[in-house]
């Protein structure tokens, strides 16, 4: 059985085109953290962390410090019973969920490289391909516009755009001018929890014949205003994804309890790979929506999501754009993209993902 022979973690740092900004807040440059796990075998997986401390408060230093301390209790163990191994990482890195994250990619990587098998296959390998939406970051209109024409030239044709952390009139005027000059786009709103029911019903209203192009709202009240949610869905008669409302299965259950929302979107970053697991599980078997997304991560982290979510299938909705958004990347492997399509069949063991020869 191959046991941890080591676990390295140091920062991951990868500078952006530019800030890349939400409602709550803006990053400049993806400060994350990166773990190398190493088996008996001679297998080496690679796994990422990707704090985003405008989301969750999360910062590198608390994810190198948290996967540092799990270190020393992880070398020795067999990572072939990696749901239980899983399973005590969560509840050891409570306080920094992308901590979990990265450590359990890591150790799952090198457990599928030393059975040569892909981390699509292992999903179950319904889907060879995924079609992305790309982000269109807060910003004024003249920015928005320039950011849809770069997207258009690109091959997308649906459109998340970062909405909250200004006034109505302002957000309106950016989701007008998006839909002029993309009138044949699919427009997802993304709030990060910024509005209050009123306003984002109240958003809907000021954009006009703009609403025909939007198809999803997500998260636009706060965490646990679950009723806001559910208000949002009914009088838009729009369908409503739960983000920061649901980071475990238990928080699913709550959703489906409330009838609060009809999507979730499972993040690895924001609950680990178990837990997202579990997450996705529960919330098909209630006939709720899916959806995949992430942080700001490089393509390791999101091959992993999108050979979960093409290896499940059945997500509607995929958020997996912000590789686009960094200027370099130390790692070759993954998906491949060709404009808004990722193929995850290309990948032959684990998540596909290396360090290039010039960083290792």
């Amino acid at each position: 059985m191959p046991t941890i022979t080591s676990v390295a973690v140091e920062p991951l740092c990868i500078e952006l085109h530019r800030p890349f900004g939400i409602a709550s807040g803006s990053q400049a440059r993806a400060d994350n953290v990166l773990v190398r796990a190493t088996l008996d075998d001679g297998s080496t997986g690679l796994g990422e962390a990707a704090p985003f401390p405008a989301v969750n408060g999360e910062s590198q230093a608390l994810a190198l410090s948290t996967i540092a301390q799990l270190i020393p209790d992880l070398v020795g163990r067999q990572v072939s019973r990696w749901r239980p191994l899983f399973g005590e990482i969560q509840e050891r890195t409570a306080a920094c969920a992308s901590a979990a994250c990265a450590l359990q990619s890591a150790l799952f990587d090198a457990w599928l490289r030393s059975h040569r098998c892909s981390m699509w296959s292992f999903f179950g390998g319904t889907e060879s391909e995924l079609v992305s939406d790309i982000t269109i970051p807060t910003g004024d209109a003249a920015e928005a516009v320039s950011s849809t024409r770069q997207a258009l030239a690109m091959g997308f044709d649906v459109l998340k755009v970062k909405v909250g952390g200004t006034s109505l009139d302002r957000d309106a005027e950016r989701l007008i001018a998006i839909a002029a000059t993309a009138p044949d786009a699919d427009l997802v709103l993304d709030a990060n929890g910024a509005y209050s029911a009123d306003d984002a019903l109240g958003l809907l209203r000021l954009i006009g014949r703009t609403r025909e192009q939007v198809r999803l709202f997500e998260q636009p009240t706060a965490a646990e205003d679950l009723d806001g949610l559910r208000r949002v869905m009914v009088e838009a008669k729009l369908d409503v994804a739960a983000d920061e409302s649901v980071r475990t299965a238990a928080d699913v259950a709550r959703l489906v309890e409330r009838r609060a929302a009809s999507a979730v979107n499972i993040k690895i970053m924001k609950s680990g790979l178990t837990e997202s697991i579990d997450m996705t599980t529960l919330a098909r078997r209630h006939g709720l929506k899916l959806m995949i997304g992430g942080m700001v991560e490089s393509q390791l982290a999101m091959s992993i999501s999108a050979c979960m979510a093409a290896g499940a299938g059945g997500f509607s909705w995929v958020d997996l754009d912000t590789p686009l958004f960094m200027r370099s990347t130390p790692f070759v492997g993954g998906f491949a993209r060709r404009g808004n399509a990722l193929s995850v069949d290309v990948i032959d063991v684990g998540h596909g993902v290396t360090l290039a020869p010039l960083s290792r």
